[in-house]
Formats: structure tokens, sequence, C-alpha cells
């Protein structure tokens, strides 16, 4: 096979969109997005201007955790349809010069998988080791270790009375990155999807591959029956080594596009794993920005909101420019779909809808980076109106819900309140194509509620309005095409008004002023020391005095001379 370098940088010119299948667009009337859907709308797409499209899973899977519970790496799912739908994607993608990224799941499987069925029906099974699997102590667990998704993270199976760890759902059993068999039939699959047309990878929790094999006990000074003990996993004693491993047999064969999803992971940890030099990756999906408004960083509290203080997601996102400029490189994010609406969370005011999302955009997309856009942020849209724990499909929300009730100590109406903000669902609420009953998702039942104010935003009414938040994107990813100071040029923050995010990009002689209003207040307007304002790049008010004072939500882009 012809010998690729990893590091050649197409990836740094992307603007990548990413899909969630089960809720972009319905083509059969089902009520489940499908491949076909998106075949639907590529043109689409393309019109926007994005170059890669990644596709959140379309596995086979029981769809306990919505296809993150893998059940065949190398199929598709029947509710998405067939392999050869995926081909006639991938085909549709790269005809039209985008390019198709696909979600790697190797930190688990699903319990459903043929390997685990396997390696659970008895000790010597080939693929026992495939598994973590520990002898209890006494009647209890190996240790006391919480799952994310809440309660234990070891299961008791029946077959062999041994428990297997699983850092996530009960149904989503880790894999055992230790048997050099599994690191073996990984890379297969990862080279099967690659020479099937695939561009890249998007690496799902893979900053927890690596475990402590001492299972050691979580510190736990409050008496917790489970505690979440990252130490031990979010990194493992092995994990650079496995990361080195997967590029040597697979990742340096290939042209790709490689993003690796690390909660917990810091900006020091991302700038030596992307390294242009000696890293492993094209990007990493950090979460530090995204947890600035839980009371403390990590899963254990993401439902314990801190009202939002713009200065703290400004201070997070500067740092990781500043830390990775001149080693790694940055994904640029808000939205996905583990993650509630941004314009909900970051630019609240209902009023100035179509001001936040524009500004969060100009914000983001003007950074050093590869920036990615999440289906529907591109209208603006926001966060859902839950109100029952019935209206919820995601199983973390409905297991925070139980934890919040029954050992928190919360009341419904609170622990309600608590997760109609942070759940995941809200990124989950089918695409708004149109004002239609369906939104022009579906013909049928949407297997989640459609948010009634698809009436008002919807792609069909943004497409009309020169000034809509879809058109502000087409915009923003132009510029980035046009202006190489974007990509290239470094960045550095301008001292400003706690409500503003001013920073300058500057390549060889040429300079960009970037400034962004994160309140609903008139804010004055900071100039760079030494430098006056040339023409506007892209704004999202009608034009006006360069240096007058910024509007609620406003962001401007101007040349300096």
């Amino acid at each position: 096979m012809e010998h690729h370098d990893t590091r050649t940088a197409w990836w740094k010119d992307a603007v990548v969109y990413q899909i969630y299948p089960r809720s972009f667009r319905d083509s059969d009337g089902d009520g489940v997005g499908d491949i076909r859907g998106i075949i639907e709308k590529l043109d689409y797409l393309q019109d926007l201007g994005v170059t890669v499209v990644w596709l959140s899973p379309v596995y086979p899977s029981p769809q306990d955790d919505n296809g993150y519970d893998v059940s065949d790496y190398r199929g598709i799912d029947p509710q998405f349809g067939t392999l050869a739908d995926w081909d006639e994607l991938a085909a549709g993608l790269h005809a039209r010069g985008m390019r198709i990224v696909m979600d790697l799941v190797v930190n688990h499987s699903s319990d459903e998988h043929r390997w685990f069925q396997s390696s659970r029906a008895r000790r010597d099974s080939p693929y026992r080791d495939f598994y973590v699997w520990r002898e209890g102590r006494g009647e209890g667990p190996p240790n006391n270790w919480a799952a994310i998704f809440g309660g234990g993270a070891w299961e008791r199976d029946a077959a062999t009375g041994d428990w297997y760890l699983h850092l996530f759902s009960k149904k989503q059993p880790d894999l055992n990155w230790e048997n050099p068999g599994l690191r073996a039939a990984v890379y297969d699959t990862m080279r099967w999807w690659l020479d099937r047309g695939v561009d890249g990878f998007r690496m799902d929790v893979i900053n927890a591959i690596s475990k402590d094999q001492r299972f050691p006990d979580g510190d736990n000074p409050e008496g917790l029956q489970h505690v979440f003990a990252p130490r031990y996993f979010m990194p493992g004693p092995r994990l650079l080594e496995f990361y080195g491993e997967m590029k040597r047999e697979v990742l340096s064969h290939y042209d790709v596009m490689t993003v690796g999803e690390a909660a917990l992971g810091s900006a020091d940890f991302a700038a030596a794993v992307t390294d242009a030099g000696s890293g492993f990756f094209s990007m990493i999906i950090a979460f530090e920005h995204v947890d600035v408004d839980m009371e403390r960083h990590g899963f254990a509290t993401k439902w314990h909101r801190l009202p939002f203080a713009p200065g703290r997601l400004v201070d997070v996102l500067s740092h990781w420019q500043e830390a990775l400029a001149d080693r790694g490189w940055n994904c640029l994010y808000l939205n996905n779909h583990d993650q509630p609406r941004a314009v909900s969370r970051f630019a609240p005011d209902p009023r100035y809808r179509r001001e936040g999302a524009t500004m969060l955009a100009t914000a983001l997309h003007l950074l050093k980076g590869t920036p990615f856009v999440y289906q529907g942020e591109e209208i603006g849209m926001t966060n859902a109106p839950f109100a029952a724990l019935s209206d919820y499909r995601d199983l973390e929300s409905i297991a925070a819900f139980s934890e919040l009730t029954e050992n928190q100590g919360f009341s419904v109406a609170e622990a309600l309140e608590k997760i109609a903000f942070r759940s995941r669902d809200n990124a989950r609420t089918p695409m708004q194509w149109d004002a239609s009953p369906g939104a022009g998702f579906t013909a049928g039942a949407p297997w989640i509620a459609v948010n009634p104010n698809h009436a008002q935003v919807n792609v069909a009414a943004e497409r009309a309005d020169p000034h809509s938040v879809l058109n502000h994107y087409r915009r923003l990813i132009a510029l980035r095409k046009a202006e190489p100071v974007i990509v290239d040029g470094r960045y550095a923050r301008v001292a400003a008004d706690p409500r503003l995010w001013a920073y300058t990009r500057q390549r060889g002689d040429e300079r960009l002023f970037v400034v962004c209003n994160f309140s609903t207040d008139r804010v004055p307007c900071p100039t760079p020391a030494g430098a006056r304002f040339g023409g506007r790049l892209i704004g999202n008010y009608p034009e006006g005095d360069a240096a007058a004072d910024l509007g609620p939500y406003e962001a401007r882009v101007h040349r300096l001379a």
C-alpha cells in the first residue's frame, strides 16, 4: 500500500459538519433519520460550504446509547440503511469535493457483539480476554468505581460468576486493550473502513482505553457506594503506547483526519498527542470549555449548573489557543451530540437568538483550528422545552433523574429543571428543515419530539433572510477559505472589558481584529495598541463606525492597517 504522511494538513483547512443520523433527515417516514435522508441533503451541505462530514454511529446496535453501543463494527444498522447506501453517501460526498469521517467506538462494544457473547459464555473462550473480567471481592464488585451513566462500573455475569467492567452503560462492556489480539482486531476494522473510502475517524472516549491493571479503589472520603475514579483510566498507564501502535499499524499508512475525544484531557495532553512531529492524532475534542458552567469539572457533577460567566469560557478557549499554538492543533466546537445547544447556554437571551448564534459562530470560526458545525447550529437551533421525564430518550438523562431524586435529595421539579438544561437530548431533537408539522424531518411520528420553535427557526426561513444565522455561517465558512490568516495566523488576545472577547490573528504583515460582545449591554470597542481599523470583513450588525460601541451579542472582524 502506498505510504502517506498522516501529518498532511488538508484537515487544517477543513470545516467539519457533524450529522447525528437519527435526527437529520428521515427518507422513509418511520420517524428515524437514515443514510438516504443524508444523501438527499448533500447539496445543502455543499451550499453551506463545509468540507468534511462526520457521521455519528450508523453501525448495527441495540441502540441502548443511540448507537454508541456497537454490535458489529463492519455493518450498517437496518434502521439507517445498508452498506450500499453508505457507499453511495461516501461517493456523493467525494464527488462534491467533501470527505467523510466515521465514529470509531472502541473503548467499549455492545454486550450483544459476538465477541462479548462468546466472552461471557465461558472462561476459556478465545474472546474472554477481549473484555475486562475480574473476580469480585466477596459478594461485591472488584472495586468501588462508578459508571459514568450512573451506578457501579462492574456487572456480575451469571454464566461464570465473574464481573465485567463497563465505564458507561452495563450494555457497553469495556474492551480490554491489554490484549494484543483485541488491538489487532480494532486495527483490522480501521483498515477495512479506510480501504472502503472513509477519510478519517472521530474516536469515542479514546483517552479511556488504558486502565490501571491493579484496579484500585477510588478515593472515597464521603463514603459513597460508587466513586468516579478517572485518575486510573483517563489517562491510563499505557495510553501513549497504544496510540503509538495505532499510528504505526494503521494511521501512518493513510492520509486521514483523526479526532480523539478526550474528556478531562488538558491542553498539555492535547499539545503532546497532536504535535505535528511526535503526536498521534490531528486534534482532540476537549471538554474544559464546555464544563465552565458546571459546579465542578467532570462527569460526576454535570447536572449542577453555575451561572454562565463569559470570562470563564473565553479564558479557557484563549488558553488552548496559546497552549497549542506552536505544537498541536485545536478542534473548535461549542455544539455536538453530547452538549446542550450553545446559543441557549452562552447567549441565552431569547430576544437576541440571531445575534447570539452569529456572535458565537464568529468568535469560534476566526480562531486557529478546525471548526466543527453540529447539525442545526447553523440555523441557531435552541434547547428544547422538555417538561416531563417521558419527553426524554437519552439513557444518561433518565439515569440522572433517578440519581438526583433517589440519592441526592432533589424534588421531581428540581431534577427535571437540572436535566432540561443539560440533557444530551437538547442536541438530538430533529433537524428543522421547514415549518411543516414534522419540520421537514419526517412524514411520520418522530422518534423524539420536534422543537415547537421549528415554525420560526428552520432552514427554509433562514435561506430567505440575507441576515439569517444560516447565511452568516455561509459567509464565515467562505471567509475562512479566502483568508489564509484565519487558518495559519498567530492568535493574540487583546485586553478588553470582561464582557468582550477581543483578539488578533496575524500572518506576516496581515492582521485581523476580532471583537465579540458576550453580553446584552452596549460595550465600548477596544482597539489594539498601535493599530487602526481597515475594512470590515464580516459582522452580525449593519456596518457602521468601526470604533462605535458594540450592541448586544455583536461581533465584528476588521483588517488592521
